[in-house]
């Protein structure tokens, strides 16, 4: 068996993923494993698991070309130049998955109700590319359409939804610690001050200590990227030991979040996505 793909593996690949990615993002369900046994005779009997490294690739390649992707696929990185092309082509091309794409970006969104708030909470994915490596393929590998990520925080209605499911977190958390005198203290700063802050909410540790939110949130998978202004940079570096980012995901689904504490520069790989220019 050649481990190279050809193009026609990768294209009924690529063909195959974006349909379920479709259905996804439209809320219709389908059914992976059906998808990965019919898939297997288009593949010259390639095995599940190497379909499955495959989309995993292809959701890498996704979020290099600012798209959502299947959150049940990992993004694996080290993915094969003519996948890139096959995926950028396709989404060149379907203007139906562009469609579905810009529907669910900017779909209205209502906080999500949990049984158990405080369960939500998981681990930060692990470390992907170092950060050269990184620049090089957003570099490479610019996107030529609209970037779907960038679009989707640009929800205020899935940014509002996450910061009042923060403060319902964040509330349960003391109150489950028996600090009710503090979650009392809870302030939605953003709507009370607008983002020039550089955090979304006040809230406190257990010794009382300022605990100073800022809440992301997407739709998408753990690994999808997310944005932050220069305002919350600054902000993080200048109050790093009090400063927690609050990243929500699978937000509509089932909502989980992770939290890193201090500066941004250290706790994330920033990448220059825009400027802003005067001309000489």
């Amino acid at each position: 068996m050649p481990n190279d793909w050809s193009r026609e593996e990768v294209e009924a690949t690529v063909a195959d993923y974006l349909s379920m990615l479709t259905s996804e993002l439209a809320g219709e369900p389908y059914n992976k494993a059906a998808h990965r046994r019919k898939l297997v005779r288009l593949v010259n009997g390639r095995s599940e698991q190497s379909i499955e490294f495959k989309h995993a690739n292809i959701s890498a390649v996704l979020i290099d070309l600012g798209f959502p992707y299947i959150s049940g696929y990992k993004p694996r990185s080290n993915y094969q130049q003519l996948l890139h092309e096959v995926v950028a082509d396709r989404l060149g091309s379907s203007p139906e998955l562009a469609a579905v794409a810009a529907a669910n970006a900017d779909q209205p969104v209502v906080v999500p109700e949990v049984d158990e708030i405080l369960s939500v909470l998981t681990n930060p994915p692990e470390s992907g590319p170092a950060r050269q490596e990184l620049e090089q393929v957003v570099r490479a590998r610019r996107s030529f359409h609209t970037n779907y990520l960038e679009r989707e925080a640009h929800n205020r209605s899935l940014g509002t939804a996450g910061e009042l499911f923060v403060l319902d977190f964040e509330r349960a958390r003391l109150l489950d610690a028996g600090k009710e005198r503090l979650a009392d203290r809870i302030e939605h700063i953003s709507r009370i001050h607008g983002d020039g802050e550089g955090f979304d909410i006040r809230s406190f540790e257990e010794s009382g200590a300022d605990r100073l939110i800022e809440v992301k949130t997407k739709k998408y998978g753990r690994e999808t990227p997310f944005f932050v202004s220069r305002n919350e940079l600054q902000v993080s570096e200048s109050r790093a030991p009090n400063y927690h980012l609050y990243r929500l995901f699978g937000f509509q689904v089932e909502p989980r979040l992770f939290m890193l504490r201090g500066a941004l520069s250290v706790t994330c790989r920033l990448t220059a996505s825009t400027y802003m220019a005067n001309v000489r």
